[in-house]
């Protein structure tokens, strides 16, 4: 389990489904937001007390012991008794957090900045966009006073205030002069000695055809800098004044690389809005939601500050008190998906409460279509989970869907009922129905991206069955639907089935190859859900997939410090087994949950079957036989379109040869 850090705003840490570390009072907090202001090394015991108190109480080192120990707990909670912390060590006469470089948003922060000094202008913007998503209030917030905080605090601000000045050099080499006025001119209002933030907006003032403005603002920074400094103004601003007096060719506007008309249409067109819509009208919050819902298929920064911002729209319209607009706002994020594992748990159940609440608000007389989105939402948001709720959410929307005959509804609620398709195994045959339905109905009413949905459902759906000619022909579908309207993220699970291929052909070496390359592409792509474990899971399949023996074997660097994410608990007696620690693995394997109802389960089962044949439990031999049989027909994970431990049925004959020996 990874637990990531947040320093940017109240000190904060999150486990690896993204939930909050509970991380006790103020001094537990700050031995925290000490050690990681000390980035990886050590800080002497002494130096925390000193640290920590003005006048230390009379056993202070002991407290220190305590609050680490305590902190400890939190972060490693599935540490056994007695072993040595891996995260937050002892090492000579103190202690050091040993966290990796991007699991504290500071210092991801800090290389993100970095990074885009020399990224081309577009990818440097995106990179800061993505950064300044992880600022949630000033660095170290609740340390302000604290002498030791106070170098680090001033640090990380003046790096923020370089990367907003970065940003807008971006666009202003971009031809986008009209984007980086209104933060430039908040930055020159809140930091009025940087010159080179005057430069910037002056500049784009003057590109923007504005060119009074651009010499008011020179203007007005030599005044400030006269009358509050007693300094005059740097070589820059006098050269740039000089130049727009003289209107020198170079500052002529930079032709937009990004597509000069629909820049321009951009651009006078949310001028306009801000113009005519009053920042109070309700409408912000519809049309909020329409651009979150484009903003989600771009991926990575885009896909985290659409899911960040949904739930801030769903609160705003949730203050309002009107359940109609609440309704609006919540059943129009309509974003297909087709992973099973939500990416956020936390801001999931946001989402769904939110959901029951304005259902219940509502009534039983509200729009049908109203209700039917909302319930679609429940069901999506609802995914992996054992509640009844979803699956009955599901049928209730699709049901709606139908009788209204709404196509893009009954498309919404499609999904939903393809995330509920997962309560036992062996149903890749009705998925693939419902993939074709969804390709039938976005191909005759113009869908895209939930023809691209389909697609990949039946991609997914015709591995499972072993037909990889029809998965092919369904990939190649997406790809070139994707490429016609720019929809990034399709290739992150064509690129994963394109090593699914190969594994199934018994081609592990390839394979093996292929897998990494494809991991590399979920690097930033914005899908944890999907990311955490699954290049190992992968790797593991390799090993125990369709010409693996029924000995347990784990190479390809694979071993207990490995990051499995969601699928450590199936890992993990076999990691085990490996090891030589059968009595370990067996004690594993009788804690062993039931699988999640997702496209994993298949694969999850077969790893339990393998396990518990090794060590002869015959409990867990039963209950997978049992729950692979209806899935006799399938290849085992292939329905994830990501990997394969081959034939479920070959699964069951080792399952019930073990279980005839027994008798």
């Amino acid at each position: 389990m990874q637990v990531t850090f947040g320093v940017l705003g109240p000190v904060a840490a999150w486990d690896g489904a993204g939930d909050a570390v509970a991380l006790k009072g103020p001094r537990h907090r700050a031995v925290l937001a000490r050690l990681i202001v000390a980035r990886r090394r050590v800080v002497p015991v002494a130096r925390l007390v000193d640290d920590l108190w003005v006048d230390p109480p009379q056993d202070a080192v002991g407290a220190v012991r305590t609050f680490v120990a305590a902190l400890r707990r939190a972060l490693e909670p599935e540490r056994p008794p007695r072993t040595p912390a891996r995260l937050l060590v002892t090492e000579g006469p103190g202690y050091a957090l040993r966290a990796e470089q991007g699991a504290v948003d500071a210092w991801r922060f800090e290389q993100a900045v970095t990074d885009a000094a020399t990224l081309p202008p577009r990818e440097a913007i995106d990179r800061l966009e993505e950064a300044f998503g992880w600022w949630r209030g000033p660095a170290y917030a609740e340390f302000t006073e604290e002498a030791w905080a106070g170098a680090e605090r001033s640090r990380l601000g003046e790096l923020r205030l370089h990367a907003v000045e970065r940003r807008a050099e971006a666009r202003l080499d971009l031809g986008r002069a009209a984007d980086a006025v209104p933060d430039l001119d908040a930055h020159v209002a809140e930091h009025p000695w940087r010159e080179d933030a005057w430069r910037l907006l002056a500049l784009a003032l003057y590109r923007t055809g504005r060119q009074g403005d651009a010499l008011a603002v020179l203007r007005r920074a030599r005044a400030l800098l006269v009358e509050q400094l007693g300094v005059d103004p740097g070589p820059a601003l006098r050269r740039l004044e000089a130049d727009i007096l003289g209107q020198a060719r170079h500052l002529d506007p930079v032709p937009s690389r990004t597509g000069d008309a629909a820049e321009r249409v951009w651009a006078r067109a949310t001028t306009a809005y801000d113009r005519t819509v009053a920042s109070s009208a309700r409408a912000r919050l519809d049309s909020t939601v329409g651009l979150l819902r484009n903003l989600a298929v771009t991926g990575g920064g885009g896909l985290e500050a659409a899911r960040e911002h949904r739930v801030a729209a769903i609160e705003a319209a949730e203050e309002l008190g009107d359940a109609e607009l609440t309704a609006r706002v919540i059943g129009a994020y309509d974003v297909p998906a087709i992973w099973t594992r939500v990416d956020d748990p936390r801001r999931a159940a946001q989402v769904v409460a939110a959901a029951e609440r304005t259902l219940a608000a509502l009534g039983p007389d509200a729009h049908p279509a109203a209700r039917a989105r909302l319930l679609a939402t429940i069901a999506l948001e609802s995914r992996g989970t054992r509640s009844a709720r979803g699956p009955q959410a599901a049928r209730q929307a699709e049901e709606i869907a139908r009788r209204i005959d709404d196509p893009g509804l009954l498309a919404f609620a499609l999904n939903g009922l393809f995330m509920q398709t997962f309560h036992r195994t062996g149903l890749a045959a009705q998925r693939d129905a419902i993939g074709a339905e969804l390709v039938a109905l976005s191909t005759r009413h113009g869908l895209a991206t939930y023809e691209v949905l389909g697609h990949l459902i039946r991609l997914q759906a015709r591995s499972a069955l072993a037909d990889f000619p029809g998965a092919d022909g369904h990939a190649a579908a997406a790809d070139l639907l994707a490429e016609r309207h720019e929809l990034p993220l399709v290739g992150v699970f064509t690129h994963w089935y394109a090593a699914l291929r190969l594994a199934a052909t018994g081609r592990a070496p390839a394979a093996e190859t292929a897998y990494r390359k494809a991991a590399a592409r979920l690097d930033g792509a914005g899908m944890p859900g999907l990311e955490r474990g699954l290049l190992p899971l992968a790797l593991l399949s390799l090993d125990c997939g369709p010409q693996a023996s029924t000995d347990v074997r784990i190479g390809r660097g694979l071993d207990e410090s490995t990051d499995w994410g969601p699928y450590e608990p199936w890992a993990r007696p076999l990691v085990l087994l490996t090891q030589g620690r059968r009595g370990d693995a067996a004690k594993a394997l009788r804690l062993l949950p039931d699988p999640p109802r997702d496209l994993m389960l298949e694969a999850l089962w077969c790893l339990a079957g393998r396990a518990a044949i090794a060590v002869d439990d015959r409990e867990t031999m039963e209950r997978a036989h049992t729950e692979l049989t209806s899935a006799s027909r399938e290849l085992a994970g292939a329905g994830s379109g990501l990997l394969t431990l081959g034939p479920v049925a070959r699964h069951l004959d080792d399952l019930a040869t073990a279980l005839r020996r027994r008798r």
